[in-house]
């Protein structure tokens, strides 16, 4: 009897090391699992890095985001090497990077007219916002109403003078673009007949424009201000609330005579879905410390831009709030889904 009691004893004992053995084991694998992101992180990255921007070179995205992806290089550790991508309204770059390994590696930067596109095109090759992860808000830049040096227009009203008397075609970085719907929402406004001509970015628009191909376009200040400081082209209106510091003698839509005529566009950066949420972290910190370099600073302001720098949390939340938004533009602009 007692050897059975002995037996049992000892078996009880095995079994409770047994069982403190599995929990120690499995409290070691939660957290190895646990602090597996961070230390992704703490090893990311060790090669380059690729930032796709769907345009061409020369425009507003790339302009914005060449001058982030130089300075990240700095402080990174690693390159980041520009890849143009353009082409359908920067959905070529963008699907690029929805295919993209999650690993940090490969991550985009574009404009507004990613949470745009969706409300436009009937059939995307991806959703903007479930494949991608949200990194950070680059800058928020009005829009300006620019014509040739040589056009008559002076003011918005003596545009509307001008498309009574002939009819007009304005330009924008692409269909869906913040450009193309402030066009649309200036036509809607006044009722008159006005042509959209896309082009493949701001640059090959803004080149017609000076040649005359087109009457006007509302872009980005980026890519639009060495156009006007050079004398090409003449600074009409600008989109927002309030006159830009680089231009205060240009008034707003709003004082021209367009009450609420509101417009302006962002830049951001997005990663592919599954991008560990502590490499997607690392990037935006080194973005904001890129926007914090006084050359950064003074080059956005040259151009209109405002830094934001926003976590990946904030700027998840900014997509959501900015899609509702522009979809409320698109419906009142009149424009069907294509």
């Amino acid at each position: 009897m007692q050897s059975i009691t002995a037996h049992r004893g000892s078996s009880t004992r095995r079994n409770i090391l047994n069982l403190r053995a599995a929990l120690a084991l499995a409290v070691a694998c939660t957290g190895a699992l646990a602090i597996a992101p961070a230390c992704a992180a703490d090893d990311y990255p060790n090669r380059p890095i690729t930032m796709v921007v769907p345009y061409p070179p020369g425009g507003p995205t790339d302009i914005v985001s060449r001058l982030v992806a130089a300075e990240m290089s700095k402080t990174i550790g690693q390159n980041i090497i520009v890849d143009n991508k353009p082409g359908a309204s920067g959905m070529i770059g963008a699907d690029l990077v929805a295919r993209a390994a999650p690993d940090g590696y490969t991550f985009l930067a574009n404009a507004s007219l990613h949470v745009i596109n969706p409300y436009i095109y009937r059939s995307m090759r991806y959703d903007a916002f479930k494949d991608f992860t949200p990194i950070t808000q680059l800058a928020d830049v009005p829009l300006v109403l620019v014509v040739p040096q040589t056009s008559p227009v002076k003011t918005p009203q003596d545009l509307v003078a001008l498309g009574k008397a002939q009819p007009l075609n304005f330009g924008s970085a692409g269909s869906a673009s913040a450009q193309q719907l402030a066009g649309e929402s200036f036509k809607a406004r006044t009722g008159l007949p006005m042509q959209h001509v896309p082009y493949k970015g701001s640059a090959p628009a803004l080149t017609d424009l000076v040649g005359g191909q087109i009457q006007f376009m509302f872009d980005s200040m980026p890519s639009a201000t060495p156009f006007i400081k050079s004398g090409k082209l003449r600074a009409v209106a600008v989109t927002v609330a309030r006159r830009v510091a680089e231009f205060p003698d240009v008034p707003t839509m709003a004082e021209s005579g367009f009450p609420g005529f509101d417009i302006s566009t962002w830049y951001g950066l997005w990663a592919p879905k599954g991008t560990p949420p502590a490499i997607a972290a690392k990037l935006a910190e080194h973005a904001a410390m890129a926007l914090r370099q006084p050359n950064v600073i003074s080059q956005y302001a040259s151009m209109g831009a405002k830094p934001v720098g926003s976590t990946p949390e904030a700027f998840a939340r900014f997509n959501a709030a900015e899609g509702e938004k522009w979809r409320g533009i698109v419906t009142a602009a009149g424009i069907t889904p294509q």
